[in-house]
């Protein structure tokens, strides 16, 4: 089926099952507009895409939302619906992508306000809310109430890495129709790798061999050799606690890594919405005026900077997330080279360290050594500063 997807849904890579789900739904959401039945397309006001990281949760919801805006309901791909709520620019489509570590109350109160207005250029009123396990319980309860009255075309599209209460409210997941994605298999990923991104087919193959599973981490890999420079640093992190002092090297050198990463995605962009908000409040305008034009301006830079300050924190956090992914998954392939499974590994190209690390570690150091990279990845997800973590899980590495 995978060479079959046309229009906006060629966005989706390896997602065969959730396709075929929201495109029925789009059709028939096409059929309402149009003053038909339904059918048995199963549309309805609130969706709850999940998924593991990489999947495509966010890349779903916007093509569901193109799709919906499609003249035809298909997603063809080539209208003025499909073009601008795929390229994010559509009166109709809403986005909420947390800049901070959530989604704080009066955030969602402004957006169910604005979401209770009819459409104005499209046949639906779509609001993508990426991130939902963000959202706070404030947050929750304002969007709860708009779930369970929705405006008549009103459509909550939600994304969360799972329907677990700790992700989603049950409240909330009850009013909305699940669609779940997989993990995209390692040849879809570096066939859209090659075909829409031109990455040399070796390359595209070991980066989808790497990746795991996620899309977006394949393109940086296959794309970027800053990136690929500074997973191997992270896997060599592993043989490499040999003396003390190495522990806090070690430390320091998956926090630098974080940091770079979050720099570089996030520079450009901080340049840009600085400038063109002074552009816009007319802080760089000469004339009479100016004086006060630039006072407003400066304070709403520094409003600016503030947010863009909360989203590099979220952006290093996430970032050294996936490092730390990284190393669980080197920990996660010696207990399989240990025990002989055969099984695919998380870091084939990797095997040859993996194998001589199965040979020095007993299975239950390995397992130890696991639980403190998984025990980091949950002390930061509460607060706990990243170095204080990393040190502590860098020290139980190396003892094992």
């Amino acid at each position: 089926m995978t060479d079959a997807l046309t229009g906006v849904w060629k966005q989706l890579v390896g997602q065969e099952p959730a396709v075929e789900t929201l495109s029925a739904a789009a059709n028939s959401a096409a059929r309402i507009v149009a003053g038909e039945p339904a059918g048995n397309g199963g549309m309805t006001h609130a969706w709850l895409l999940t998924g593991p990281p990489g999947s495509g949760r966010s890349v779903a919801a916007r093509t569901f939302a193109a799709a919906l805006q499609c003249v035809d309901g298909t997603g063809c791909g080539e209208c003025t619906g499909c073009r601008t709520a795929l390229a994010g620019t559509h009166a109709d489509v809403r986005l909420v992508v947390p800049e901070g570590l959530s989604i704080s109350v009066a955030e969602m109160r402004a957006l169910v306000q604005a979401a209770a207005r009819r459409p104005t250029t499209g046949e639906w009123q779509v609001v993508i809310i990426e991130d939902a396990d963000r959202l706070t319980e404030g947050a929750s309860n304002a969007l709860l109430k708009a779930v369970e009255e929705p405006p008549e075309r009103t459509v909550f599209l939600l994304c969360a890495p799972s329907d677990h209460p700790e992700d989603v409210s049950v409240t909330i997941r009850s009013r909305c129709r699940l669609v779940t994605l997989r993990t995209p298999p390692p040849e879809a990923i570096a066939r859209v790798l090659t075909d829409r991104d031109g990455v040399d087919p070796e390359l595209a193959e070991w980066a989808a061999s790497v990746c795991g599973g996620h899309v977006g981490r394949a393109r940086r890999l296959a794309m970027d050799e800053n990136s690929r420079n500074r997973r191997a640093a992270v896997l060599r992190i592993p043989l490499g606690l040999r003396r003390p002092g190495d522990v806090f090297a070690c430390a320091d050198e998956l926090i630098k890594a974080a940091e770079e990463d979050a720099s570089e995605e996030s520079k450009a962009r901080d340049e840009t919405e600085k400038s063109e908000l002074r552009t816009a409040m007319g802080g760089d305008g000469t004339g009479k005026g100016v004086a006060s034009a630039k006072r407003a301006a400066e304070a709403a830079v520094k409003q600016l900077e503030k947010r863009q300050k909360s989203r590099a924190t979220r952006t290093q956090r996430d970032t050294l997330d996936l490092a730390l992914v990284d190393l669980a998954g080197f920990y996660r392939d010696v207990l399989v080279a240990g025990s002989g499974a055969n099984t695919v590994l998380n870091h084939p190209d990797q095997a040859q360290q993996i194998s001589a690390a199965a040979a020095q570690w007993t299975p239950e150091s390995t397992l130890r050594r696991l639980e403190a990279v998984l025990a980091c990845r949950e002390a930061i997800t509460l607060n706990v500063k990243p170095r204080i973590a990393v040190e502590a899980m860098v020290t139980t590495l190396r003892h094992g």
